[in-house]
């Protein structure tokens, strides 16, 4: 078995143990789910964190995407990006880390995107869960208008609702560390 095998089965246990949740749940879209999944609490682990990002930064070298920072919205995103700038450390290039927050400041320098991202960067905009793509679209705007490049798109986990494919018809590659049907077929 290979390390890529061996470290995405690693994820989906531990998404399995600790974000996947079974019963009733209206999710951020409105929608109606028979499971939920709060990647935060795998991201925000001490083994998440040291699988996610040499996973991720794994598939963003394989796409040959040209990088130079990577971050999303905040709060979801904001484990993830530090996580593979983290691992970056070990496997040059570095990258930085960048959030979005939902809105700009309306104190101090009054900024959407918090950190060392510059105009001009080379960008992969993080997700912990695709359901519509409206979360990575608007990360995707912010990161635009601010002089980002747009790489591609890397999620933990696609919820398979249309979301990965409303991002492709913007015109941005889509990788998804893991689905939906991977996690509900365990």
């Amino acid at each position: 078995m290979t390390d890529a095998i061996t470290q995405h089965q690693q994820l989906l246990e531990l998404l399995l143990a600790r974000s996947v949740k079974r019963g009733t749940f209206t999710l951020a879209s409105g929608q109606q789910s028979d499971i939920y999944i709060d990647v935060r609490l795998t991201s925000m682990s001490p083994e998440g964190l040291s699988l996610l990002g040499p996973l991720a930064l794994t598939a963003i070298r394989k796409r040959s995407w040209q990088v130079d920072a990577v971050g999303g919205m905040t709060l979801g995103a904001d484990p993830i990006s530090y996580a593979i700038s983290y691992a970056s450390n070990f496997a040059p290039p570095l990258l930085r880390a960048f959030t979005v927050r939902k809105e700009a400041k309306a104190h101090g320098t009054g900024k959407q995107i918090e950190g060392p991202f510059r105009s001009g960067d080379h960008v992969v905009i993080i997700e912990d869960v695709i359901t519509t793509g409206a979360s990575a679209l608007r990360a995707i705007e912010a990161v635009s208008v601010a002089g980002g490049k747009i790489s591609g798109v890397i999620a933990v986990v696609d919820r398979e609702d249309g979301g990965k494919e409303a991002i492709a018809t913007q015109g941005y590659d889509v990788i998804s560390l893991a689905t939906i049907t991977e996690l509900r077929s365990r």
